[in-house]
């Protein structure tokens, strides 16, 4: 028998020692990490620690099964050496993650602040956007109104198809035939109450969607008319090493989720602004003048001028060749006539985007003697032109995207590959948790190890180590505490027994 260390097994570089010091320095109770109190009777619980240090572990070797995760607590050499041979049940690993979304989100953060201090952050240049990842819910268990409507109209179709049947086999005296059509009535009944009452719960919602395995999850847009129910990671990555630097995860399009994620990135930061680049999916008025409000500089490339609310517009009559005078609050069409505004502000109702704007109309009386009036409008009373209240933002950054057409290429670059990799290469492309808090902490949980992956390959895992512990010195109330115990002296006299035979 030969007895073998398994602190010898474990190389300098080997990342596991990154875990071990990382987790072994946090303050999981300043952080909002839930802590188990140890009841009169029984075996007391697992430190908290353990459970991190296996889920940081799963997650950067693409595990996140609770009992796979349990399997190789006791086979894998790594995580004995990490976890001094301790073996959780797998129903305790799981709840760890299920119970601390907040205190993952919160270490997600505090990890970002150690990477800026580290000067592994610029914060300069920052590139946002978003993917989906599929949702613990089915398509089938997702309802909108249109959908449950079809299912009712189907159920009262099928309805009346059946108790015609059941009319004539009454006729028949067929009692076999007319048992079975009963049977299917009857259940026809109870499939209606159903849906009824997930009309009623839709409708109590105010949300154009229900989901019934996972309330929070939405069918979303994936990529041009694919639709998954899903939920929409946010994720703004500094340009400097592509690290991430803030992220959180929604249930809806990104059309309104610009400034939440680009505000969240300054404060993470700390910095007083940065320029952000976005694609076309965020253009949206409103966020962009949240932005500036932030002192946030965005360049959100932007779709074509439209034709406003005009019919038949040729190409050289499109809203943007209108030129606007700021002074005069006045635009001068093709034609050099002036469109004016009596100043009233109008809303914009309905469920669109556009929602709740305030806009003004601009006119001209000119336009009923125009000699190029139907290349320009349809309208009979002539063109009309509307001007949002947050027109004036949206021109500036569509002024700096059309400046800055070289650094707005370099947003795929920046961000683009984050996502191939988590979904591609990890398979971490959906979520098999319920719930929009429950997600977000796992998405966390996810960006951190890729913020992890990346800095040990741009600086080693003993570089990274001595930065960590320096930084934490320095800093001592970062949320981070360096327990000097006999930790690491029982981790080097834990061995694994080994049997050679030989010949």
């Amino acid at each position: 028998m030969q007895i073998i260390s398994l602190e010898d097994r474990i190389s300098n570089e080997n990342p596991v020692r990154f875990i071990d010091v990382f987790v072994e320095q946090i303050s999981l109770e300043s952080l909002g990490f839930l802590s188990k109190t140890i009841k009169s009777e029984g075996r007391p619980s697992f430190d908290s620690k353990v459970f991190l240090k296996i889920y940081l572990y799963g997650y950067l070797n693409g595990l996140r099964s609770s009992r796979k995760l349990e399997k190789e607590c006791v086979r894998n050499l790594e995580l004995q050496w990490l976890l001094c041979g301790i073996v959780p049940n797998y129903h305790s690993i799981s709840d760890f993650r299920k119970h601390n979304p907040l205190g993952l989100k919160k270490l997600f953060k505090l990890f970002v602040s150690f990477l800026k201090d580290t000067d592994l952050i610029a914060g300069e240049t920052i590139a946002i956007d978003g993917t989906k990842s599929r949702a613990h819910n089915s398509k089938k268990a997702n309802f909108s109104q249109k959908k449950i409507d079809q299912h009712l109209a189907y159920i009262e179709e099928k309805t009346q198809e059946y108790l015609s049947d059941l009319a004539q086999n009454d006729q028949n005296d067929s009692s076999v035939s007319i048992s079975k059509i009963q049977e299917k009535i009857d259940r026809l009944k109870t499939n209606k109450i159903r849906y009824e009452f997930l009309e009623e719960k839709l409708k109590t919602s105010g949300e154009p969607q229900i989901s019934t395995t996972d309330e929070d999850a939405r069918a979303l847009l994936v990529q041009g008319q694919v639709v998954e129910v899903s939920y929409n990671i946010q994720a703004a990555v500094d340009a400097k090493h592509n690290l991430v630097v803030a992220t959180h995860t929604i249930n809806r399009n990104d059309r309104n989720a610009l400034a939440a994620i680009a505000i969240e990135a300054k404060e993470n930061l700390e910095i007083a602004t940065y320029t952000a680049l976005v694609d076309k999916g965020y253009h949206n008025g409103r966020e962009i003048t949240q932005c500036k409000d932030h002192n946030i500089t965005t360049i959100v490339a932007h779709q074509e001028q439209g034709k406003s609310n005009e019919n038949g517009t040729q190409p050289e009559y499109l809203v943007a060749k209108f030129k606007y005078n700021k002074e005069y609050d006045t635009y001068t069409c093709p034609q050099d006539e002036i469109l004016k505004t009596t100043g009233r502000w109008h809303k914009k109702t309905g469920r669109t985007e556009n929602s709740g704007y305030q806009f003004k109309k601009y006119r001209t009386p000119a336009c009923k003697e125009c000699p190029v009036k139907d290349l320009c409008t349809s309208r009979t009373g002539g063109r009309e032109i509307d001007r949002s209240e947050y027109a004036d933002a949206v021109e500036e950054n569509n002024k700096r995207y059309q400046e800055n057409q070289q650094l707005y290429r370099k947003r795929q670059e920046i961000n683009e590959h984050i996502f191939g990799t988590i979904k591609r290469q990890w398979g971490y492309n959906h979520t098999n948790l319920t719930g929009l808090e429950k997600v977000n902490g796992e998405h966390s949980l996810i960006m951190l190890v890729y913020n992890i992956k990346r800095s040990i390959n741009i600086l080693g895992v003993p570089d990274l180590i001595a930065k960590i512990k320096n930084w934490n010195a320095r800093y001592p109330t970062n949320g981070f505490v360096f327990v000097k115990t006999i930790y690491l002296k029982l981790k080097s006299a834990f061995v694994f027994c080994q049997t050679k035979f030989t010949t």
